[in-house]
């Protein structure tokens, strides 16, 4: 059994071979820049206007003659005089020949004259060319998460298409002479699967959608076959119980017999303590606990970083968040333990059942509360690390 900051750091030191693809921007969303990408123009590609107002050529008094206007989309090829002014509108190209752009609430308009309150400065309220960023500037650097906000800045320079690094396929794999699918009727000694579902799900909420589920029963050629062909057929594969010692559990001996290399296995935390990492040729293989609690700790705590660096994120293993502990807790643990908890704002609470079968407090949870093995007393306002789920 190894320490947890010893299994970060055997999955940290995997190196991957990240496949680059060409997709067009509106489908580049959650993926990751595999080029850095240079803009195309200036933005804005004209001086423009900040806000609803005048733009104005200035002079010595407050009083101006308004000769015309300019919207959204427009382009005044005159020149403006001193003390003449221009209706403009947010956004709206500013005249070279103006100085400054006034904003509509500052001013007194009869007919066609205007007045200002006070004098304007040069360059008031305009936004200058390339302000935002110049022509052949890095607009975004290779490894740049591509959320909304950088899909609408690529948008706004032009870009159609980008380069960007392909997701891991994913095998998930059920195991278990016990389970039953939702739906079914439930007969004595069985229970439903859940896993795969919230496998699944917790999946395609962390962006990674091509997702296939495959299942086996307690028998060891049968799961060696299975394991065999999600294997070939994905770049990860979750597998889901049948990794402890017990005399059904074949998963361990028939990653074995197929020529996996163990990474590790049995980590010292709570839960997940049968964690199995471990890699066959260019594929990774993770054997998580069959309890679903378990499981999906797990799965936030090391192997949704490890898809995230296949995808060519830039991640870590370890909580680089910590928040106030809102409530006293003893700790009498000789494993590092993964509390569900409740965050709000910078306080963080950790919820009742905690054993690691239970998902109950887990639909409650939009966090895990990290806190190292040992015997001692953590009082209101302490400050925890924190994994935010």
């Amino acid at each position: 059994m190894i320490a947890v900051n010893e299994a970060f750091s055997i999955l940290n030191n995997l190196t991957f071979s990240l496949k680059e693809k060409e997709v067009a921007l509106g489908q580049a969303r959650n993926y990751v820049l595999a080029a850095n990408l240079f803009s195309p123009i200036d933005m804005p590609p004209f001086r423009q206007s900040n806000m609803d107002g005048f733009a104005l050529s200035l002079h010595e008094s407050l009083s101006y003659t308004i000769i015309g206007e300019i919207k959204a989309g427009d382009f005044f090829t005159e020149t403006l005089q001193p003390g003449q002014a221009l209706k403009i509108f947010t956004g709206a190209a500013v005249p070279d020949s103006a100085q400054a752009v006034i904003q509509i609430e500052k001013v007194t308009v009869t007919d066609n004259q205007l007045q200002l309150q006070e004098k304007v400065q040069p360059e008031t309220n305009v936004r200058p060319l390339g302000s935002q960023i110049l022509q052949n500037d890095v607009a975004l650097e290779k490894g740049t998460f591509l959320n909304a906000a950088a899909i609408g800045f690529l948008a706004g320079l032009g870009f159609t298409k980008v380069k960007v690094y392909q997701k891991p396929t994913i095998g998930i794999v059920i195991t278990g002479n016990e389970l039953v699918q939702p739906g079914q009727p439930l007969p004595a000694g069985k229970v439903f699967e859940s896993n795969a579902i919230m496998l699944q799900t917790a999946l395609y909420n962390s962006h990674f959608n091509d997702v296939i589920l495959y299942q086996t029963n307690d028998d060891f050629e049968n799961t060696k076959s299975v394991l065999k062909s999600a294997i070939e057929e994905n770049d990860v594969v979750l597998v889901s119980g049948g990794i402890s010692v017990g005399d059904y559990d074949f998963v361990g001996k028939a990653l074995e017999s197929l020529g996996t290399t163990t990474l590790f296995y049995k980590v010292n935390q709570k839960p997940g303590k049968p964690l199995f990492a471990g890699k066959l040729k260019d594929k990774i293989i993770f054997a998580l606990p069959g309890n679903p609690a378990a499981s999906l700790t797990c799965f936030y705590i090391h192997v949704l970083p490890t898809l995230q660096r296949f995808s060519g994120k830039k991640t870590s293993y370890e909580s680089k968040i910590t928040a106030s502990l809102a409530h006293d807790y003893t700790v009498a643990n000789s494993r590092d333990q993964f509390l569900k908890a409740s965050m709000e704002g910078n306080e963080v609470t950790i919820l009742p059942h905690q054993n690691s079968s239970m998902l109950d407090s887990f639909a409650k949870a939009n966090a895990l509360v990290f806190l190292p093995n040992g015997n001692y007393q953590k009082s209101k306002g302490d400050k925890v690390a924190v994994y935010v789920i």
